[in-house]
């Protein structure tokens, strides 16, 4: 039974599945996107989340332990100084998978994963203020007009 096995090996040895998301993570960090299948996206997203959550808080110990994850400088170094900067506002969902067909030869469902604040089409500004995007019908509060009760209230005591 596989109760509670929740990862996709892809068909690769445990040293193998470790190595290909170091280097597609690492990949994310420093050109911000990149195009790859469905399932290493998805694998991709559990692995990445993660580090760039503890890249909010700048400690020593928290770049060894995202550069003991992604073993390049340089992307720490990025994670650390630009992508860290847009992500501090954001309390989770840093990435973002987008479907775009099937690949040619082997007809695989092939996607772009890319971080989300550093995508300009789907951000309505880019200075990065926080923006209210989740609504609820259930706790709207209706609008009601000063003006117009405190009027009809004043009317009532004269």
């Amino acid at each position: 039974m596989r109760h509670g096995k929740t990862d996709n090996h892809l068909g690769r040895t445990s040293q193998h599945r470790q190595a290909l998301l170091k280097n597609m993570a690492s990949s994310l960090i420093l050109h911000k996107r990149i195009e790859t299948t469905v399932a290493k996206a998805k694998e991709l997203r559990k692995y990445v989340e993660p580090l760039l959550t503890k890249s909010k808080d700048d400690t020593t110990h928290s770049r060894r332990t995202v550069f003991s994850y992604l073993q390049n400088k340089e992307s720490v170094k990025e994670l650390y100084g630009i992508v860290a900067e847009k992500i501090a506002s954001r309390a989770g969902g840093y990435t973002r998978i987008i479907r775009i067909g099937s690949r040619l030869g082997d007809n695989a469902d092939m996607c772009i994963i890319e971080l989300v604040d550093f995508n300009l089409l789907y951000t309505n500004n880019s200075d990065g203020a926080k923006t209210k995007t989740r609504r609820s019908r259930k706790f709207a509060v209706k609008k009601v007009d000063v003006s117009e009760s405190t009027s009809d209230v004043s009317d009532t005591k004269e």
